[in-house]
């Protein structure tokens, strides 16, 4: 239990000093929230390919189980482990669409 909660005030604590701004004594009126971005694009990231990567566990190993039994459906297998790897793919958008604002 304590290394849980060492890893979640960590955690927090990482949050929270990359949420704030730093101050800077003469600033061009633009907003310095570059901590901000940089969170939210590596929580994008990070969830996605988490995702995906439980969802290729689960469908590779049912999928090989499908082709020890009928080599013949391979080719759906390899359509189905596709469509679970676009989930990552989509998480690397979104991370390049946050970054790029």
């Amino acid at each position: 239990m304590k290394p849980v909660l060492f890893a979640l005030f960590a955690t927090l604590a990482v949050s929270m000093f990359g949420l704030a701004g730093v101050a800077y004594a003469q600033e061009d009126g633009g907003s310095s929230d570059n901590g901000a971005k940089l969170i939210g694009a590596g929580i994008a990231f990070g969830v996605a390919a988490g995702g995906a990567g439980v969802g290729l566990g689960y469908v590779g190993s049912a999928g090989l189980a499908v082709i020890s039994e009928n080599p013949a459906l391979q080719s759906k297998v390899f359509i189905f482990i596709g469509m679970v790897e676009s989930i990552a793919i989509y998480g690397i958008v979104m991370m390049f669409i946050i970054l790029g604002q």
